[in-house]
């Protein structure tokens, strides 16, 4: 009877203790209206160029991220699942990697079979321009240009709850 009691206890406890750890470990948080989006070219590692101008039209998903942050790293393979599932004509996802040589990402990204579009900030000076302290953390951008939200940490981009944040995108 003790035995069962105690099976049924920690059963409980170990059911509890995965419950916690899945809960989601990210702060979801709108952009604020009176803050502008900084100008930006930015250039991805096979060349191809974004610029305001040419996304117009376009939801853009923008993650900052590193190879040295264990929770960017569980969250990439995610977001290329995310971009995978998504119409290229209407939502893009580009990806920062900040204060490392583009080599590292690129090894990264290839060894990870990430296939997204690869922006290098050797200096931090994008995720500074975007206000980026913490990662990963990523900004989402509506059709028109205009960030509306700031998400900070790691998401699993293949539940349903990040594709309805997307979706919201006016």
């Amino acid at each position: 009877m003790k035995r069962n009691w105690l099976r049924t206890l920690l059963a409980l406890l170990l059911g509890f203790a995965s419950v916690s750890h899945a809960q989601a470990q990210f702060e979801k948080t709108p952009w604020p209206t009176a803050q502008k989006v900084p100008s930006f070219s930015f250039k991805d590692s096979t060349g191809r160029e974004y610029k305001p101008e040419n996304l117009r039209g376009k939801k853009i998903v923008l993650n900052f991220w590193a190879t040295w942050c264990a929770p960017c790293k569980e969250e990439l393979p995610s977001l290329q699942v995310f971009s995978d599932l998504q119409n290229p004509d209407q939502i893009l996802v580009l990806t920062i990697n900040v204060k490392e040589p583009a080599s590292r990402a690129q090894r990264f990204m290839q060894n990870n079979q990430v296939s997204l579009p690869l922006i290098s900030d050797p200096h931090g000076e994008w995720a500074q321009k975007f206000g980026v302290k913490v990662y990963p953390t990523t900004l989402l951008l509506d059709a028109k240009g205009q960030i509306k939200w700031r998400i900070v940490g790691e998401v699993d981009w293949t539940s349903a709850e990040p594709q309805g944040w997307v979706n919201a995108l006016p």
